[in-house]
């Protein structure tokens, strides 16, 4: 009995441990954090779109209409070269994804869940339809490309045309029940700050990996990307991001697809392999594939002219 005792009370302390321990584990608020608007440049701009303040920047006017989407850690100044000269072919929407850039970070909501892939979806078509955009280019890189593709496949009526950069495309698995109720639990939510607070030391070598030359980086690009990482509950929102993961969920297959489709890749895609980015070209039926030499994960920074030049090759 003395041995059923011992293992008794050992059994109970894990579970106190497990289930009260991470709240006395201290989790600092997160310092120099300011309201999004308040790093909001000149040209920013706002728009409410079902309570989420939606940060984006708009130039030119017109038509050819092109919709911008970033790529996970990034924002609209990922798209600072392309932004102006599209912005002279027609009217270029670049605008911020939750839970990055200066868009808000809601952490309880009513409606759906802001950070999932169908919220986003509904998010590009709020917007095009906030700036009368019918039918536009969508620009996706990376995650922005899934959402891209996603958008065509529900909805390919709004979508003239894709150009997609480095398409994070495949298949990915969802978070496994258990695991998901597991960090949606009060305790991993305490703790999910500290872990992801790491992300902001390893920012900068996350940012070199993604060009083949990272000697190009300059001090404006670092600055660029950590700003973001000043807005209040960047973290959290990044958590909630996480935990909204899930695996595609495509209405039409990508073997049906036919809005024409340009495929941009670097030949030193660290981040999304190039043979992945040509698998995905090989799929689609209406597709053109541009593979750019010395260039990594972030063609539109890297070689901006050259994008551009794909872009004004490939539309009508």
């Amino acid at each position: 009995m003395g041995l059923v005792k011992v293992a008794g009370y050992i059994a109970l302390g894990l579970v106190m441990l497990i289930t009260v321990g991470p709240f006395l584990v201290p989790v600092p608020p997160l310092e120099g954090t300011v309201p999004p608007t308040a790093l909001a440049d000149p040209d920013s701009r706002f728009l409410d779109v079902d309570g989420l303040a939606v940060h984006y920047k708009v130039s030119g006017e017109g038509s050819p209409q092109f919709v911008m989407l970033h790529g996970f850690g990034a924002s609209v100044f990922s798209f600072r070269e392309l932004q102006q000269p599209l912005g002279e072919w027609g009217t270029a929407l670049a605008f911020d994804r939750p839970p990055f850039g200066l868009t808000s970070r809601p952490l309880t909501w009513t409606g759906p869940n802001p950070y999932s892939q169908d919220a986003q979806i509904a998010l590009t078509l709020a917007m095009m339809d906030a700036l009368n955009m019918q039918r536009a280019v969508l620009v996706g890189h990376s995650a922005g490309g899934t959402i891209a593709l996603q958008v065509a496949q529900r909805h390919p009526e709004r979508v003239e045309a894709l150009v997609l950069v480095s398409p994070a495309v495949g298949e990915r698995a969802a978070i496994p029940p258990a695991a998901r109720w597991l960090l949606a639990t009060p305790q991993a939510r305490r703790l999910a700050p500290l872990f992801l607070r790491d992300v902001e030391a390893d920012f900068d070598d996350l940012l070199r990996q993604a060009w083949h030359d990272p000697e190009r980086i300059t001090p404006e690009i670092y600055e660029g990307y950590r700003k973001p990482l000043k807005a209040h509950d960047w973290d959290r929102g990044l958590w909630e991001l996480t935990l909204a993961a899930g695996p595609p969920t495509n209405e039409v297959p990508l073997e049906e697809l036919s809005v024409p489709t340009l495929l941009i890749t670097g030949d030193n895609d660290l981040i999304v392999p190039t043979p992945q980015t040509k698998e995905l070209a090989a799929l689609l039926p209406n597709a053109e594939l541009i593979v750019i030499p010395e260039c990594g994960h972030l063609a539109h920074e890297e070689h901006p002219e050259l994008v551009l030049e794909a872009i004004a090759a490939f539309l009508p």
